[in-house]
């Protein structure tokens, strides 16, 4: 049963999750061996490993399928990284506009652990970045999907956006 939820979710949104890894890949090295399509049959695949998911709604599909792709997009830089023994990181844009916070250049695996750092600090707003900037969801489907006001996740947004600027404009 679960598995057919999953496949009729992704049959709705596969489109979206196409646009969203081509989006991704757009931010990677030229020459990416990661295609859109295998990324999200990627993401789709540890999806299907994922247990106790109650898929609620579109949203959280594609907030944890953007997560999924993220990870998938990590590894894939720390493998590549080691095949070259430290050189070769890869630096995405990280747009925290807004409030005075402009664009930082920062290496995706920074990224990474800072993110995995603020997730362990604050688990909320760890999802809210995931959600918002991976996942490319409004403050209302975060809102949604996280079971809390419009308001906490603009707050929680707000304040992430400052700690992971200070966090990598300091690293």
């Amino acid at each position: 049963m679960e598995h057919q939820v999953s496949e009729a979710m992704l049959s709705l949104v596969y489109g979206e999750l196409r646009r969203l890894a081509a989006s991704y890949l757009r931010r990677e090295r030229p020459g990416h061996t990661l295609q859109p399509t295998a990324l999200v049959h990627e993401a789709y695949v540890r999806l299907l490993d994922q247990r106790q998911i109650d898929w609620c709604n579109r949203a959280q599909f594609v907030g944890l399928a953007a997560v999924m792709m993220r990870r998938i997009l990590v590894n894939h830089a720390r493998d590549r990284i080691a095949e070259k023994r430290g050189g070769g990181a890869q630096h995405v844009p990280l747009t925290l506009a807004g409030e005075g916070i402009g664009a930082v250049e920062v290496n995706l695996l920074d990224l990474h652990e800072a993110l995995t750092r603020l997730s362990e600090t604050d688990p909320r707003k760890g999802q809210i970045v995931e959600l918002k900037f991976f996942g490319g969801m409004t403050t209302e489907e975060i809102a949604a999907a996280l079971s809390v006001s419009t308001a906490t996740v603009e707050r929680d947004w707000k304040f992430a956006r400052a700690w992971l600027h200070r966090t990598l404009t300091l690293s």
